[in-house]
């Protein structure tokens, strides 16, 4: 049982890795459809503490994720093979790219290529900003269940997110860490 999990860990670590161009937060959309998926690993609420957790903790976003998806599913183990597995196709293509670089550096069709991927990336990284700002600030449930978007705010969230949007601009010389610590603040004495 555990070594067909890990199998599968692997296949869809690897699968996301593939095609997640840009970064961690372009992860997000293929993990939201792998909790849809494989909800017994984790569901959407997990993941978006999952993506809250690896925003504030150092290292890559996607990497974090993983490793966190990864210890919900299988333990240590599944941590270490989705880590794997999301890192793998990154470093066989750039493996592939260094040998054919010399051959393909002034190849119109490559910088073609290139050129077509920004805006798929782009789309990915709005596409994770956008299910994450509604998945915080409005309760989806509610809406389907009342009809009505206005009602289904969650007013808390949404007077937090302003607040330290509104300190961010006015306190610009502050670190990051600063908010990002406030933010948890928050979070952990609203769930009280």
């Amino acid at each position: 049982m555990l070594i067909t999990t890990l199998l599968w860990c692997f296949w869809e670590y690897f699968q996301t890795g593939l095609f997640a161009v840009g970064g961690g937060l372009a992860t997000i959309p293929f993990l939201e459809d792998m909790a849809g998926r494989h909800p017994d690993w984790f569901t959407l609420e997990e993941l978006r503490n999952f993506v809250a957790v690896s925003e504030s903790t150092p290292g890559p976003i996607g990497i974090n994720i993983a490793t966190y998806a990864g210890y919900k599913i299988a333990g240590p183990l599944g941590s270490v093979v989705c880590v794997f597995a999301l890192v793998l196709p990154a470093f066989l293509i750039m493996v592939i790219v260094a040998k054919m670089l010399q051959k393909f550096k002034n190849s119109s069709l490559v910088n073609n290529a290139f050129y077509g991927i920004r805006p798929a990336t782009t789309a990915l990284i709005l596409s994770a900003v956008l299910s994450t700002f509604t998945e915080v600030l409005i309760d989806m449930d509610a809406v389907s269940s009342i009809g009505s978007l206005f009602t289904a705010v969650e007013v808390r969230n949404v007077i937090l997110f302003a607040v330290i949007l509104a300190a961010s601009l006015i306190f610009k010389k502050l670190h990051p860490i600063v908010f990002i610590a406030a933010g948890a603040a928050a979070g952990v004495i609203f769930a009280l």
